[in-house]
């Protein structure tokens, strides 16, 4: 129940909330599906666990459901590219969204990007319906780290996260 603040407002908002640049990705019986994402955060250490929200309408949402698995993998500068094309644009979808990128497998066969910052592999530990998105929260079984700076996103533009 929303306490009248328009979704066009909350876009505006949300737009100065920088977010690290993710690729969320699954497999299924169907092939790969990977989307673009900024919603994802740390839950807990202990056991290691994260949060990623997505939408309900695509086909990587459908398929984390069906599998319980996921793959979280932070982009590194420069990706906006890639991650545009996870984002949709271009009208690209499904498997073809791989066709750019360096892509590998985990030990359990989910998508991971090979120059990722980081990338976390994932068993849907807890899911919530939350309006137009899936909240999962994903028990890591396995962590993959990279090399160079993380991607972030902020008033629509991508940018270098630098030390100061």
């Amino acid at each position: 129940m929303g306490m009248g603040v328009d979704p066009a407002a909350f876009r505006a908002a949300m737009a100065r909330f920088p977010g690290a640049v993710t690729i969320v990705t699954t497999l299924t019986p169907q092939g790969r599906r990977g989307i673009t994402a900024t919603a994802v955060c740390s839950v807990t250490a202990d056991p290691p666990s994260l949060l990623v929200c997505v939408n309900r309408a695509t086909g990587t949402c459908q398929g984390i459901l069906e599998t319980g698995r996921f793959a979280v993998n932070l982009l590194r500068d420069p990706s906006g590219d890639l991650a545009m094309r996870f984002a949709g644009a271009g009208g690209t979808t499904g498997d073809d969204k791989f066709a750019a990128g360096d892509w590998g497998a985990d030990a359990a066969g989910l998508p991971v990007l090979a120059d990722a910052r980081v990338a976390f592999s994932c068993a849907v530990a807890e899911t919530l319906t939350a309006g137009t998105h899936q909240v999962f929260i994903g028990q890591i079984t396995a962590i993959a780290q990279g090399e160079g700076a993380a991607l972030i996103y902020e008033q629509s533009r991508f940018h270098r996260l630098d030390p100061i």
